[in-house]
Parts: structure tokens; sequence; C-alpha cells
């Protein structure tokens, strides 16, 4: 536009602009774009009032980007918010992001380098794949709080940010062309089973949050040499070189124990863990000989009402006993038997099941349940 107000445009990850009948992309997708018009995940649309006519589209379908209306000349539209917030760019701002402004930076903040480098109040233009492969350019742990570093550390990160910004902008950002020692061409393989994840000297890649993001470093590379916020999943400096052959032992280990704990668990083994129903049944037996080891006296039913009245209505000189068998001379037996016939004869007759109510309580005397004792 030729005057103010003149619109900004920040892409995010996923925005592009499109004009109809043109290709605009230097990477070309491997889809190719719809025939319709206005395309995918449009926007904003724009067309040109005068010839030739011309007409654009603003694609997002992340939703990340963003357009503003800067009310300011077009040369000073850096210097104007929200650009103006931003931190020196590596490329365009050499002569702001010195070294002595870099170490500026570093001492004044107390956060993990990583983090320090992806703000873009800090220094605009460095993202995430860009920042660990600086860092390791440096070799500097990612999680190493900024103001521990050393001079040496801050010079060489210094002419690693300057070294990475520039030479992915001269190759236009085309990762075939990168450097096959660059961290970027062997990091994409996290969680696959078949992906090596060495570099091709055969360094070991690892990976960790740091400031939100995942982060690849090469842990006997960047070795911590100050304060960090976190260890390297939970590893110390002396285990970070570790290769596959030392790893071996432990997962030799691990399957043995595997191995053991699925024997002890066999049908017929010694191990802790017998077959599942062991325990019930050695529980099932177990009650079985206390049932029979109970005496008799427990599975003898409780006394009629009959008996019980009849107990009660005998003199005070006749004791009761329970439990055992209570020893008796022969006089109390023959006068225990006289007082039974004189109660059988006041008691009006009865049918054969009362019959057998009666004869119960000596049963009862037999088996120990109830016993009587002449005074």
């Amino acid at each position: 536009m030729s005057s103010p107000p003149h619109p900004l445009f920040h892409f995010g990850m996923a925005g592009w602009w499109k004009i109809r009948n043109e290709e605009t992309a230097y990477y070309k997708s491997s889809k190719r774009d719809e025939p319709t018009w206005p395309p995918k995940y449009w926007k904003f649309t724009l067309e040109t009032a005068e010839g030739p006519k011309s007409e654009h589209a603003f694609v997002d379908f992340r939703r990340f980007a963003r357009i503003r209306l800067i009310d300011c000349a077009a040369e000073e539209m850096r210097n104007a918010s929200p650009l103006k917030e931003n931190g020196p760019d590596p490329v365009v701002d050499k002569d702001t992001l010195t070294e002595e402004w870099l170490v500026q930076k570093l001492q004044s903040k107390h956060v993990p380098v990583k983090a320090l480098l992806l703000d873009q109040a800090n220094i605009s233009g460095i993202g995430n794949w860009v920042g660990d492969e600086l860092l390791l350019d440096a070799k500097i742990h990612p999680e190493q709080y900024s103001n521990t570093l050393t001079p040496a550390q801050m010079k060489q990160l210094h002419k690693s940010i300057h070294y990475v910004c520039s030479t992915a902008v001269e190759l236009r950002a085309e990762s075939d062309k990168f450097p096959e020692t660059w961290l970027f061409k062997h990091r994409w393989g996290k969680g696959k089973k078949d992906d090596p994840q060495r570099l091709p000297n055969g360094e070991k890649i690892k990976f960790l949050t740091v400031g939100g993001r995942t982060s690849a470093i090469i842990p006997s590379i960047q070795k911590k040499t100050g304060d960090v916020k976190a260890d390297v999943n939970g590893s110390d400096d002396e285990n970070e070189g570790e290769d596959e052959n030392e790893e071996a032992p432990k997962k030799a280990k691990k399957a043995a124990r595997k191995n053991k704990k699925a024997n002890d668990n066999e049908p017929g083994t010694n191990g802790k863990s017998a077959e599942p129903g062991a325990k019930n049944k050695k529980r099932a037996v177990k009650d079985d000989e206390e049932a029979e080891a109970k005496p008799a006296l427990d599975s003898q039913p409780p006394p009629s009402k009959r008996a019980k009245a009849k107990s009660k209505a005998e003199p005070d000189g006749i004791l009761k006993a329970e439990g055992h068998h209570a020893k008796t001379s022969r006089s109390s037996k023959k006068k225990t038997e006289k007082q039974e016939k004189e109660a059988d004869i006041t008691l009006p007759e009865t049918n054969e099941p009362q019959a057998q109510e009666m004869e119960e309580p000596s049963r009862r005397r037999r088996s120990g349940r109830v016993s009587y004792a002449g005074m």
C-alpha cells in the first residue's frame, strides 16, 4: 500500500499468502491445491481495484497466524508495536547482536539457556530446532542456567548463533543441503524402534523438555558445567555416555527377573506364588480338621422349652454343669430317677413326639450337656 495503515502479516507456524493461479510456495506441497477459490483454510482475501486484476488469500489451518494494520510509515514498522517488542534478528541485526550484548543478556537472567534463546523478546528468529542446533555447536547443555555460563561458553554461543542462523538462511532452509553433522538431519526419529537415534559419528541422541519444548541433545558433548533445572531423563553425567553394549547387561538382568517370576507362578513350583487356588485349598483342609476336633457337645441341639421348664422346677439341691461330665453316686442317681417319675405323674398324657422331648434331658446328661448331682 502506498500510505498507512500498512498490513503486518504474522504467519505463525502454518500461515501462508496465496495468489490465484500463481505458485507462491517455495516448498511445494505433496498435495495439489484445490481448484476452488478462496482456498481451503482461508482467513482473509484481497482483490486489487486496478488492473491487472489479482486475487490474494491468507490461509492458516492451525490458526496461529495474525494480521495487523500498523499506522506508520513502511520504513518505521519495525519500530512500532508489536515488532518493537521483539529482540534483534541474528541475520538482519548483526550489528546489534554483538558478543557484548549477548553476554549482558545472559548474565542478567537466571533461566535455562535454551528458554532464553526461544523467547522472541530476547532474540528474534530462533526456533526449537535452531536452538538445539546452535547449542550443540556451542557444546552447551540446554538446561544450564544462562548466568552460570563461563566467558568461553558465551563467546562460543555468540559464534554458534550467527553460524547456524546464517547457514540456514543462505541455504533457504533446504534441509537436504544442511551439513551431515547437523542434529537436524538425525533427530526426527524419536520413539521409532528402527531408528538408531545417533549422529553419523555414533553419538547418541537423547530428548528432554526445556521451556515447554522437546529438545534433542548429545549428552556426551553437551556437559553440565553449572546449575541446571533438571537432569536428562533423570540420569547423571557419568551415565550419559553409555552405549548399547553397556545397556545390554541391564536388559539381560531384567529378562532374567521376568522369567524367574513366570516360573515361580507355575503350578507345582516352590516359588512364593503357587497356583492361585493353593491357599484356599489349605484353608479349607484346616477348617475341616478343626471341625472334626470339636467336642461332640457342640453338635448337640439346644434344649427344648419343656426341658428348660423342667430344669427350673428342680429342687434347690440340684446342681447343673456344662461342658464336662459330673461324677455322681448311686444314691444321687436313684434320687434323680425318683424325682423324674414324680414329675411324669403330674404331667398330662402326651403323644409320641412329646414323649421324645421328655427323654431329651436324659440324653443330655449322657452327652455331658446337663447332669444332676444329689445333695
